[in-house]
């Protein structure tokens, strides 16, 4: 009897995007080998909250993880758009049920630790799956035939392709692309959470609310299955002095009310009642430029490595997620890969929403932050238009299906 080829896939990072292009590669091809390596010491993800669209959830839902998801997530009724200093309410889009009916899947909001945790659970849970922790990557090789890595500890992985999903400092990307670092945005994303049981009743409401006002935003949303407040705000100022390529660091309620000034009542309980804060110093790239962004020969950048976001659409996780469904729908339906042609039919798939959800987050990032008749304008367009201004019908009916675009 003839042994069965067994592909060997071999995975870089372990935060959102390696785990679920881990989960999608093993299920699709049950055969396979597939091998993630974790820089950390341990599989852990710091942070507090993200926000799940319609999109996003599809693709949890489509890997089993429905009853997972929903012990861990919120699912906000609606969405309120309120002036900083004022409190007026400037637009409003209705959730919960009625984004159930109009894209078939709810719209959830988790914190980040659960999602990584629940994908991490089911990565162990799947038959032909090596994780390997305290592995970080020095160098790899790519040719005709293969890929091979070295990591600090003097090993050695051979595969036939290498899924780079190490995040927005990606060293992979550096090699493959020579494109630069990437750059700080002039934005400070300030982060925190809150007992729900530590607020006034008339704010523990299950919605997500974003704050506007002039170089400035916040927003908060219900996580941890509702029993938490995950709080957000993004302040204009220079990077940290501290900073190398630390994402998360210390931060002091001072500076962060410095930077607001005066606010609303209702948001000024709840940043006293944050009684730690993170700050995320934000770091972009231009949106994407082509397929070769994605993918080069037997080398695939998953997730913020291809694509690191802006978080005003909060789809920064989401692509990630499509990223490796997408891939993993094409592997399914392919038994012997050509793993060049399929990284490369996988790309031209993918690269132009990434690079429409790169540009509209950050053309969002100037409008929540505007002044003077941007300002106005955007008001006024929330006013007349309501939830449709609000509303993102191209993104939250994806992820597109490869096999579907292949077809036509």
């Amino acid at each position: 009897m003839t042994p069965v080829q067994r592909d060997r896939i071999l995975i870089v990072g372990g935060g959102m995007a390696g785990l679920g292009a881990a989960l999608a590669c093993a299920r699709a091809r049950p055969y396979a080998e597939v091998t993630l390596l974790e820089r950390a010491p341990e599989f852990s993800e710091v942070g507090a909250g993200i926000q799940l669209g319609p999109n996003a959830v599809r693709v949890l839902h489509a890997w089993g993880l429905r009853d997972a998801l929903q012990a861990v997530a919120a699912y906000p009724q609606r969405l309120r758009v309120r002036a900083v200093s004022s409190g007026a309410e400037l637009g409003q889009l209705p959730l919960g049920e009625a984004a159930r009916q109009r894209y078939g899947q709810p719209y959830a909001t988790v914190h980040r630790a659960d999602l990584h945790g629940l994908l991490l659970a089911a990565v162990q849970d799947t038959t032909g799956v090596a994780l390997h922790t305290g592995e970080a990557v020095v160098d790899h090789t790519s040719g005709p035939d293969g890929v091979a890595v070295t990591t600090a500890t003097g090993r050695r992985w051979d595969a036939d392709v290498l899924l780079a999903a190490d995040g927005v400092w990606s060293r992979i990307r550096e090699r493959e692309l020579g494109d630069g670092r990437p750059r700080f945005s002039g934005h400070l994303a300030y982060r925190g959470l809150v007992r729900m049981a530590d607020l006034p009743p008339a704010l523990r409401a299950p919605e997500v609310v974003a704050w506007l006002g002039p170089g400035l935003h916040g927003v908060h949303y219900p996580v941890r299955a509702g029993q938490w407040l995950n709080v957000v705000v993004v302040v204009e100022g220079p990077l940290p002095p501290a900073d190398t390529e630390s994402w998360d660091h210390e931060a002091h309620a001072v500076n962060l009310r410095a930077a607001l000034g005066a606010v609303h009542a209702d948001l000024e309980a709840v940043l006293h009642a944050v009684l730690r804060w993170r700050l995320w110093p934000l770091h972009v790239r231009a949106p994407m430029r082509g397929a070769h962004e994605h993918a080069r020969g037997r080398v695939a950048l998953l997730g913020d490595a291809a694509h690191p976001t802006r978080p005003y659409l909060a789809q920064g996780a989401a692509m990630a997620l499509e990223d490796a469904w997408a891939l993993g729908r094409l592997l399914a339906a392919d038994a012997a890969p050509d793993w060049r042609a399929c990284l490369a039919r996988w790309a031209q798939g993918r690269w132009a929403r990434n690079a429409r959800v790169q540009a509209v987050s950050r053309r969002n990032g100037t409008v929540f932050h505007a002044s003077g008749l941007v300002r106005w304008g955007r008001d006024a367009a929330m006013a007349l238009l309501g939830a449709r201004v609000l509303d993102q019908p191209w993104l939250y009916d994806g992820p597109p299906d490869p096999l579907v675009a292949a077809r036509h």
